[in-house]
C-alpha cells in the first residue's frame, strides 16, 4: 500500500493530467453533433487499432507479469473499442438509409 501511494505522489502531475484530458474529453464529445458522430467514430477506431497494434507488441516483449497484463488490458479494451465503433457506426449508418414502402 505504501508503494502505490508514493507512486501515486510521485507521478501526481501526470495522473492529474490524465483525469483533466478524460473530463475535457468527456466534455468535448458530448457536444459533437449528431452529423458529425460518424467521422469521428472512424478516427477513434483507427486510433484504437493502433492501441491494439502496441498492445501486441507490448505483450510479446513483457518482460515482467504488469507489462504482460497491461498489453492483453490495452489489446482487450482497443478491440472492445473498435467493434462498438463499428456497431454505433453501422446504426448510425442505417439511420439514413431509405425505408421500403410496405404495400398490401
Amino acid at each position: 500500500m505504501e508503494q502505490a501511494l508514493s507512486f501515486f505522489w510521485e507521478n501526481r502531475e501526470i495522473i492529474l493530467i490524465i483525469l483533466l484530458s478524460v473530463f475535457l474529453g468527456i466534455e468535448v464529445i458530448s457536444n459533437v453533433p449528431s452529423v458529425l458522430h460518424t467521422p469521428l467514430m472512424s478516427g477513434a477506431n483507427a486510433i484504437s487499432g493502433v492501441i491494439i497494434v502496441g498492445g501486441i507488441i507490448l505483450t510479446g516483449y513483457a518482460d515482467s507479469a504488469l507489462e504482460w497484463i497491461l498489453g492483453i488490458l490495452a489489446v482487450l479494451m482497443g478491440t472492445l473499442n473498435v467493434a462498438g465503433g463499428f456497431v454505433v457506426t453501422d446504426r448510425m449508418l442505417e439511420m439514413f438509409k431509405k425505408r421500403k414502402k410496405k404495400t398490401k
